[in-house]
């Protein structure tokens, strides 16, 4: 049964309204209104499992896309013609795909919220902020063409801001990070990336004049870049860079770690299954545009990214930091899988990562939730100086299975599932990025061979710094006082029922489909790109039936070596943290250089504050001083001017125009005074001055 447009409205609008109710009544509703939100997202959930099944299961896609448009949203007049910009709706099975992701991963979170956020005095305005950037995220995943995705993409980062820095109230947060400067440093270094995205749109519209994604590619398929291969490669790394900060690739990832000043269940949200994940979607979304050059720069940003964050988390020893780096790593997975040409299998990733990335979100924020109420008991509280009293310090844990037996197995199943372990989603679809790597850099381009390297080197780090966050976390004895542990419970059922659902969602069974397949269809079958004349680059490695046999030749080998990497790094954290015969704590005190390296995150945020960072405060202080100096002193200058020439005007006004009128005034006064000693109204004197007149008259005649 076709899907109508009513059914995709409603999946748009329903969280738009919650946001509108929770910003105008929230307060004034029952619980704060978070019911009207979960409402509203589960709602949403429901209509698009639907749209998801009939995907997966009818091939309501196998023909093409469902859309629809509205087709003058702008019409612009010009002498020559009008010209209109379309807005619409575009389903296919990648939008079924992410549309599930979306709801079904917010709606657990909203509803783990209920517990985490309880009795927090803005409660019903954090409710207010997830619908919004549900709605965000659904409009960025709805969209049919370029603005539209554009619009989502900043709506996203705007509703992110807000969230991170919810506990703006709050100086610092564990581990010494201000909200407030947290939101802003994600906000400013997205920024950056969506300069070059917006760049890459414009030179789209400019060179094809169109903005649909089905008209662009076509566009492109008929030759609109025909003889300027490189001018097309520009314009899919212009895109990529709105990736690049959006999804925390190297070296746009600073902002994602501190992003963990935001609530626990704000780092699920947007750094398990949404906004990060935006990234891996445009580039899936708009896959026909890059070309096999773009591609390779796609595949060694992402595996570089891979490694690049693994090598970090091992040191971390704050569980949600530990988590964060996690998050980099697998998306530089999911980034190398679409740059290698593993294009299903890096969409794949994406959706299995989602539940597996936010079950352990979630898990570690009901591990903090204990240790908050365990200190709490005692009337122990983090303190910023010293450090000590960590409710997120692994180091302050150990033990905790015994009192948290749903939070443990659950996170079990979570970690399992982003090691690879077999029976786990994430092994499926590690496996398959991992084939691909291996078929690229082994087998068809051998020189691209640091590409599957460093994405079997990330697959080994990635099972141990996750297995060493199991082992300190709940095994061994707990490190902080008996008190402290005796207070220590398992959450509420609001919060492990959504943990319960997505260890669920974590297992093999469900994705026994061939999803690859699925995902691949989109594209090849609907938006076919003709091939551009040879310019010497690489083949086109996502069509390319020669990589496609060299994929299934590696998906043994590829299967092998990853279980290799994740044993390996699973039985160097047990040697390490059950065993004790390796001892980081030693190689941390020896004052390795390695090591400080790797705590300090590779010196990158450093790097920007003595390089970017001066740099623009150099030029804030010259721009001050010019505004001050310069501007201010021509303004001060001209004012001084205009005071002068008012005081000029006002002596010559006072002492000449003043002056002269009053001396007009007094000459006709004193005339006045002198004709009045003759016309004084007395006829007696006019009779005299008569007589006088005629004697004198008298007188001179004579």
């Amino acid at each position: 049964m076709e899907t109508s447009i009513v059914t995709y409205a409603l999946i748009l609008i329903l969280p738009l309204a919650a946001f509108i109710i929770q910003m105008l009544v929230g307060r004034r509703l029952p619980r704060g209104g978070d019911w009207v939100v979960l409402t509203a997202i589960f709602a949403a959930f429901v209509l698009s499992f639907g749209v998801f099944w009939r995907a997966l299961s009818g091939g309501a896609f196998a023909n093409g896309p469902w859309t629809w448009t509205f087709r003058d949203w702008l019409r612009t007049p010009t002498p020559q013609a009008s010209w209109t910009l379309p807005m619409g709706i575009l389903v296919d099975n990648v939008t079924a795909m992410m549309l599930v992701v979306v709801t079904g991963c917010s709606a657990l979170i909203f509803l783990f919220s209920t517990g985490y956020m309880a009795g927090h005095p803005r409660y019903s305005r954090f409710f207010g902020y997830l619908a919004l950037f549900a709605f965000s995220m659904l409009v960025l995943v709805l969209a049919d063409n370029l603005l539209a995705l554009y619009v989502g993409w900043e709506l996203v980062g705007v509703s992110s801001y807000l969230l991170i820095g919810f506990l703006h109230d709050r100086a610092l947060v564990p581990p010494d990070i201000s909200p407030g400067s947290a939101s802003k440093k994600a906000f400013i270094t997205t920024r950056i990336g969506d300069v070059g995205f917006f760049l890459g749109i414009l030179a789209v519209f400019a060179v094809t004049g169109q903005l649909g994604y089905g008209n662009v590619f076509q566009s492109i398929g008929d030759g609109a870049f025909m003889g300027r291969p490189w001018l097309l490669t520009l314009v899919g790394l212009l895109l990529f860079c709105g990736a690049i900060g959006k999804s925390a690739q190297f070296p746009l990832h600073v902002w994602l770690p501190d992003a963990m000043a935001g609530p626990t269940p704000v780092s699920a949200l947007i750094h398990a299954a949404t906004m990060v994940a935006a990234g891996v979607y445009m580039v899936g979304r708009l896959y026909p545009i890059f070309t096999p050059d773009a591609l390779v720069v796609i595949a060694y940003v992402g595996a570089i990214t891979a490694f690049f964050a693994a090598t970090i988390a091992v040191v971390m020893t704050d569980v949600k930091r530990v988590l964060a780096y996690s998050t980099i790593s697998q998306l530089g997975y999911m980034m190398f899988g679409l740059g290698v040409g593993a294009y299903g299998a890096g969409l794949f990733h994406l959706m299995t990562h989602a539940f597996f990335k936010a079950l352990l979100f979630l898990a570690s924020g009901s591990v903090i939730h204990a240790m908050e109420h365990g200190l709490g008991r005692v009337g122990r509280h983090w303190n910023p100086d010293t450090g000590e009293d960590d409710p997120q310090d692994m180091r302050n844990m150990g033990g905790l299975r015994h009192a948290m037996p749903i939070t443990f197995a659950t996170m079990g199943v979570a970690t399992l599932a982003i090691c690879g372990v077999p029976f786990t989603s994430g092994f499926l679809s590690k496996d398959m990025i991992l084939g691909g790597a291996v078929a690229f850099g082994f087998i068809e381009h051998p020189q691209h061979f640091l590409i599957p390297l460093l994405g079997l080197a990330a697959a080994a780090l990635t099972a141990f710094y996750m297995f060493r966050l199991m082992f300190m976390t709940f095994f061994g004895e707990f490190r902080k006082e008996r008190e402290v542990e005796h207070g220590l419970r398992e959450s509420p059922a609001s919060m492990t029922v959504p943990l319960v659902v997505l260890a669920i969602f974590s297992v093999w069974i469900w994705y026994t489909f061939d999803p690859s397949a699925a995902f691949r269809e989109v594209w090849t079958a609907e938006f076919i790109v003709k091939p551009l004349p040879a310019t010497g680059t690489l083949a086109d490695v996502a069509s390319n039936e020669a990589f496609a046999h060299a994929a299934h030749t590696a998906h043994i080998p590829a299967m092998l070596l990853s279980l290799l990497a994740a044993g390996a790094g699973i039985l160097l954290a047990w040697r390490k943290y059950r065993r004790g015969t390796i001892s980081l704590e030693a190689w941390r005190t020896s004052d390795s250089r390695l090591y400080r390296v790797l705590a300090n995150k590779y010196y990158v945020d450093e790097a920007y504050e003595h390089t970017a960072v001066a740099a623009t405060l150099v030029v804030s202080r010259a721009a001050a001083w010019f505004d001050k100096v310069i501007i201010d002193g021509l303004v001060n200058a001209v004012a001084r001017l205009q005071v002068g020439i008012s005081w000029l005007a006002g002596r010559a006004d006072k002492f000449g125009v003043d002056g002269a009128v009053n001396l007009l005034a007094d000459a006709v006064r004193a005339m006045g005074n002198g004709v009045r000693q003759v016309q004084t109204g007395r006829i007696q004197n006019y009779i005299v001055f008569a007589m006088m007149g005629i004697i004198i008259l008298f007188l001179i005649i004579r």
